[in-house]
């Protein structure tokens, strides 16, 4: 009697197993793929694949880089925004740098060992402080930023000395710039701080100890967007905004051998407004406006 109810539940169950494998493992995923190919629908199932001359080059969806072999960027081509995702726009590694606004000093690297191994780890100041700067020097433009200074690092100070109830140092008496190691051949940014001689930074030493100030600077209205200098949450954003675009116009028209308006023009095309015209901002496609470049103003260099 046990063993004929355990068999009629084993089979019931294996049944049920049946019926939904079909149901849920089959017939839905097929239902689903049947709709997604309906005419206004498909492009996006598929991934919104970007084909030129019949040969996929990317998707609209997801950003990608427009570099050369060694990283530098190609001065012909508009470029993206950065990317914390792999090495840069990698689908399969999605991600951000999780680092947030108090990410201001960095983790020295040991002088003794090479550069690309000695544990150095540039906080997100920092990275935004050498995007700014890089991105300057591709565009021609300015590149300092408030709280950076002029070789691209976040313009930080551990005043160390004694402190009032509220934890103000009131008389300093060891400043050190924490982000300007002293194996660099310049001075610290700055020159004193509260009459006191800024050092630079020596490995091993704990400036923990001292009050952390980043110093704001003179560049209060930087030349370099926003987004030209941080990562998007994905790292797969495929749009900039149209500031940035703006920004490269110059070089990428002067690269082409076009004039600057021609540029502007087919920027102005490609740039879409607010999502039903209230959500988000104003944005450009990179990859569709370089793939437009290459067909209207193809390069001569």
């Amino acid at each position: 009697m046990f063993l004929s109810n355990l068999i009629r539940q084993h089979w019931a169950a294996l049944r049920a197993l049946l019926v939904l494998t079909v149901i849920v493992g089959i017939g839905y995923p097929l239902f689903i793929w049947l709709v997604a190919q309906i005419p206004g629908l498909k492009d996006n199932a598929d991934g919104s694949i970007i084909d030129v001359n019949g040969k996929p080059v990317g998707s609209s969806l997801i950003g990608q880089l427009f570099t050369d072999d060694k990283g530098n960027a190609l001065p012909q081509y508009f470029q993206s925004r950065p990317s914390a995702a792999g090495a840069g726009y990698d689908p399969l590694n999605t991600s951000a740098s999780n680092l947030g606004p108090e990410s201001i000093v960095d983790t020295p690297g040991d002088p003794s060992l090479p550069a690309d191994s000695n544990g150095y780890k540039a906080s997100l100041l920092t990275l935004v402080c050498s995007r700014s700067k890089a991105a300057g020097e591709l565009e021609g433009v300015d590149g300092k930023r408030p709280f950076c200074t002029g070789d691209g690092v976040g313009a930080v100070l551990s005043v160390i000395g004694p402190r009032d109830p509220r934890g103000n140092v009131v008389s300093p008496t060891k400043v050190v710039s924490v982000n300007e190691p002293c194996t660099t051949t310049q001075r610290p940014f700055l020159d004193t701080y509260e009459s006191v001689r800024v050092e630079c930074a020596k490995f091993g030493e704990d400036y923990s100890i001292g009050q952390i100030v980043p110093i704001e600077g003179a560049a209060l209205d930087p030349a370099v967007p926003a987004d030209a200098v941080t990562a998007s949450g994905s790292g797969l954003d495929p749009h900039i905004s149209p500031a940035y675009a703006d920004l490269q116009i110059a070089r990428v028209a002067k690269t082409r051998g076009v004039s600057a308006n021609d540029v502007r023009q087919l920027v102005a095309d490609h740039t879409d407004g607010r999502t039903l015209g209230f959500l988000g901002e104003p944005r450009v496609n990179v990859l569709e406006l370089n793939i437009a470049l290459d067909q209207k103003y193809p390069n001569k260099s």
